[in-house]
């Protein structure tokens, strides 16, 4: 006895695994484009909050004078000895902060 082939049944199956791969493939980019916008959501709020001075950022206001050179020097020294300013980034600043 010979089989009969069944093409109608096989397209459909065949047809029916591509529509479900393509609406994971959908579902899943839908996702990614969600998690992107949140993303980026929480950058543009970060990036505001750095803009804008908060509660624990200093603002200098007119009752508080501004600090002086020499502060501003010390300052600068103790972060070049500190190493967090190279040799070329401590004489740029002393440069600048002199005039």
């Amino acid at each position: 006895m010979f089989r009969r082939r069944r093409p109608l049944l096989r397209a459909a199956a065949v047809g029916g695994g591509a529509y479900i791969a393509g609406k994971k493939v959908a579902q899943r980019s839908a996702e990614q484009g969600q998690q992107e916008d949140e993303q980026n959501e929480r950058i543009g709020d970060v990036e505001q909050q750095q803009e804008q001075p908060g509660a624990d950022q200093e603002v200098p206001t007119p009752d508080q004078p501004a600090p002086s050179m020499l502060d501003q020097l010390n300052q600068l020294t103790a972060l070049h000895e500190q190493g967090a300013l190279t040799d070329d980034e401590f004489s740029s600043a002393k440069a600048k902060l002199l005039g």
